[in-house]
């Protein structure tokens, strides 16, 4: 018998007051089950989605200003509700959404709003912006008549900003130091008991315990920090505490009993004790029980749970990725069926974006596999409303590929809103009015990035191998960007990816698939939509030209396995042509590296270095058939990285065996600056810092001086600083400030004169060539064409390496010769740096400073906290 959704949840109601949890499960007619492997979900920020209610927008507190991206822009419930058709033709299965509970609208103390969702002041309510319970409701029923799952985001480690401490706090005593946020509105307090007992100075919230009762985070690599101080000054709950415990499994219980949500997203899961999920999704207490007991009760066998564990690890080490292991399981057994896949995101980016290493990210498949029980149960995504939209620093190509290998690996696939729009802005609206939005809807379903992903969601989709198999990395590039392979296999079936993460074609040669002599590789999906016939060699090999950019997906039809006579990769190699390359000593090389070899059937040969096919060194083969070479080296700067060499004959289709080396790079000093102390007071001389913790006291934005070194085409530079600070626990270890290069080549006339984004111009006329980005989270490069003052330009990769020593207060950036277009000379060049902080855009400037603005101008005056200027010079 059908029934309604109001029945049906009348009807859980009274079997978990009745039956009990248990029992309710065995009952329940109408469980839908949800294989997680197979989701792939569509992540929405409420208020930026769209606006279906514009009586809720404003609800005079002076929280509401769509011009304002601290304030409420208008998105609700109603407006995500009634685009739910333009959301599934994209083919996802489910949707993620914000926290849709009441929050503090606005905290003056800080200058910034509660649209996101994540500052509670009732874990219970609907926040009126976003509607009521019968709106949450229809959008769950709507959903789920459309065959598709609830994400719903929560949070347990901390409310909003209601109180904090000061200089004087005493941690034998919580009343002292004690400051309660008079400027947060629409009220001072939590409004839901036992939230509400937040002031210490009354004995019953004292005793209660419900906080911490501690100031904000001063340093991350604490872990009695990270557990129980505030997470910017947001109030610490104390997760160990049963009362906490129980009201939180009570409210959360809330929404799966009555809207019927079929999963939670836990946010800042690292600052709770990993023990705490045990209780939170297993109680048996009986008036709250623990949520897996309650989802079974209605009727939701497959409740889902993952954390958010923001860690990103540096390049080959997995020490964050085992603390997000460590929330998936313990001694004691399971904890969290999932953790977001954050080092993959990671990977994603520095590989297709960034230009990093493609064997940084081979490492992170790698890894995740061997590190974790369940990867399939583990979300990735490509960006999301936490950190920089992908495609602020990286390229179109680039967003494709990375989209392409978050579907063909194994976890659940996330799509942050707007992606298959094209945004940039991290939190910009979808629907016009809205913040950022340009006064135009973005829900264009003809939009390119719409159709593919569609078309890369459908493969998935329509491919279990993907969802369910297991990756095998197969070639990758320890050098920079190229080549990309792994092979997925599941229940006898196999699958090839391969990538070109550069902007220039590579050769991919002699890849091992692994498979029998002869597979067939059916293709299933290009990015380029250039895809030659490809047919395993006898030892079942493959090579091919991958074009730039290349995303290809093959299927591998085993069964149809021919030895063939000779190779096959889009051309037949005539019998007898063969090419071999001696071996060599290949270690820490200076200078040229001789190289050697014999030529079989080929006339002209073509060295490459690391796949690299746009500037080939080309030797003819005597008549001996013997040929050597001399191969410079100076390009290259990483004394760590094995390169790979290898001849190869573009006419045949030959490859011979790679070689490695490494190279021992020869850096001179091109030139030295110092720069006055405390000078970083913008050109006017009155800029200040922002009032919140760790600006003013470190000054981070003090340059002190710039030294340059040059080793062929590459440059290294190392910025002398002040003080360098990481308080908010960044990657690239430092963070509150953010450095802006501008590099002019020399006897060049062209170039921009404009610094994007800063509001100001190269001085003395200068025009600019290349221009680098780099905080603590990520860097990015780009060229002067196409940039403007409120654009970026074209990306250039790869980007910058960043390089941190604290003690000696200093930041290196090395700029490999590739990503300045390998300049035939540095002398003469000059080079422009700047200082500010950045946080998905240039932070704001205004008269009065506020917790994360800077002071002192108007806001359309210059973004340029402290500068300095060299002129490199080279010549012995």
């Amino acid at each position: 018998m059908k029934t309604s959704p109001l029945q049906r949840r009348l009807c859980l109601a009274a079997a978990l007051l009745c039956a009990g949890p248990l029992q309710a499960a065995d009952t329940a007619s109408d469980a839908r089950r949800v294989d997680w492997r197979d989701q792939v979900l569509y992540f929405v920020m409420i208020d930026r989605f769209d606006d279906g209610d514009a009586g809720n927008n404003d609800q005079g507190a002076g929280e509401y200003d769509p011009a304002s991206g601290a304030r409420f822009s208008g998105g609700d419930l109603a407006g995500l509700t009634r685009r739910l058709d333009y959301v599934r033709g994209l083919g996802v299965t489910g949707v993620w959404i914000t926290p849709p509970v009441a929050n503090q609208w606005w905290d003056g103390k800080v200058g910034y709003g509660g649209y996101h969702g994540y500052w509670a002041a009732d874990f219970k309510a609907v926040d009126a912006h976003f509607g009521n319970l019968a709106d949450y409701r229809a959008l769950a029923d709507a959903l789920h008549g459309r065959d598709m799952t609830l994400v719903q985001d929560i949070v347990v480690n901390h409310t909003g900003n209601f109180f904090s401490y000061d200089a004087t706090r005493d941690p034998d005593d919580p009343t002292v130091g004690y400051q309660p946020n008079t400027r947060s509105r629409p009220m001072t307090a939590p409004t839901q008991s036992p939230f509400s007992l937040n002031d210490p100075r009354r004995a019953a919230d004292r005793a209660a315990g419900i906080y911490h009762w501690t100031p904000r985070i001063a340093d991350f690599t604490q872990r009695r920090q990270e557990l129980d101080y505030a997470l910017a000054d947001l109030d610490d709950l104390d997760t160990e505490n049963p009362r906490v415990r129980q009201a939180l499994r009570d409210s959360y219980g809330h929404w799966i009993r009555e809207v019927g949500v079929d999963a939670f997203r836990v946010d800042t899961a690292f600052h709770v004790p990993a023990g705490f999920f045990r209780d939170f999704l297993h109680s048996g207490d009986a008036t709250a029980p623990g949520i897996l007991a309650v989802a079974r009760a209605a009727g939701k066998p497959d409740f889902h749970v993952f954390g958010e564990g923001f860690g990103v690890d540096k390049p080959y080490a997995d020490t964050l990725a085992r603390k997000i292991d460590g929330y998936l399981r313990d001694a004691d057994g399971p904890l969290l069926p999932g953790m977001i896949n954050f080092p993959l995101y990671s990977g994603l980016g520095d590989a297709f974006a960034r230009g990093r290493p493609t064997a940084e990210l081979a490492h992170r498949i790698r890894s995740s596999m061997a590190l974790h029980a369940n990867p399939h149960l583990m979300p990735t995504f490509v960006d999301n409303h936490d950190v920089e939209r992908f495609l602020a620093g990286g390229s179109e190509p680039a967003l494709k590929q990375a989209l392409l290998a978050m579907m063909t690996l194994p976890g659940i696939p996330v799509v942050y809103y707007g992606t298959e729009q094209g945004l940039r802005g991290q939190r910009e609206a979808m629907f016009a009015g809205g913040h950022g939005n340009g006064g135009r809807d973005r829900f264009d379903t003809a939009a390119p990035l719409y159709r593919y992903l569609a078309d890369i969601i459908g493969l998935r989709r329509a491919q279990p191998l993907f969802s369910r198999g297991a990756p095998t990395v197969l070639r990758d590039s320890a050098a920079g960007p190229g080549v990309l392979a792994w092979r997925t296999d599941h229940e006898g079936q196999s699958a090839l990816v391969v990538f070109n993460s550069d902007d220039r074609p590579r050769l991919l040669d002699n890849l091992d698939s692994g498979l029998p002599a002869g597979t067939t590789l059916t293709l299933l999906h290009s990015i380029t939509g250039e895809a030659p016939a490809a047919t395993l060699d006898a030892q079942g090999r493959l090579t091919l030209v991958l074009p730039p950019r290349a995303g290809l997906v093959w299927r591998a039809d085993v069964a149809s396995a021919r030895v063939p006579a000779t190779a096959s990769s889009g051309a037949i190699a005539p019998r007898g042509a063969r090419l071999t390359l001696d071996a060599f000593d290949g270690d820490a090389v200076r200078g040229p590296l001789a190289l050697r070899g014999r030529a079989e059937g080929v006339e002209e040969i073509q060295l490459l270095v690391d796949g690299a096919l746009d500037a080939p060194l080309r030797v003819q083969p005597g008549a001996d058939g013997r040929w050597q070479a001399s191969l410079d080296t100076a390009r290259w700067v990483d004394p760590a990285v094995q390169h790979r060499v290898v001849a190869w004959s573009p006419t045949t289709g030959t490859a011979s065996e790679g070689r490695a080396f490494s190279v021992d790079p020869d850096w001179r000093i091109a030139g030295r600056i110092a720069d006055p102390a405390g000078d970083d007071t913008g050109p006017t001389g009155r800029y200040v810092y922002p009032t919140g913790d760790g600006w003013r006291e470190h000054r981070p934005g003090d340059l002190r001086a710039v030294q340059a070194e040059v080793s062929g085409g590459s440059l290294r530079l190392t910025l002398e600083m002040a003080q360098v600070i990481a308080d908010w626990n960044p990657p690239n270890g430092f963070d509150h400030v953010n450095f802006t290069i501008y590099l002019t080549l020399p006897r060049r006339s062209d170039g921009a004169r404009v610094l994007p984004l800063q509001q100001a111009s190269l001085p003395d006329g200068q025009h600019w060539h290349y221009r680098f980005r780099l905080g603590g989270w990520t860097s990015a490069g780009f060229l002067a064409d196409g940039a403007t003052a409120t654009d970026e330009g074209r990306g250039v990769i790869p980007a910058p390496q960043v390089g941190v020593d604290r003690d000696q207060r200093t930041i290196t950036v090395t700029l490999p010769a590739e990503s300045m277009g390998a300049p035939a000379t540095l002398d003469g060049a000059q080079v422009y740096v700047t200082t500010w902080d950045y946080d998905g855009g240039y932070r704001p400037l205004q008269p009065e400073a506020a917790g994360s603005r800077f002071g002192g101008g108007g806001a359309d005056a210059p973004k340029v906290l402290d500068d300095a200027r060299l002129v490199l010079r080279t010549a012995d």
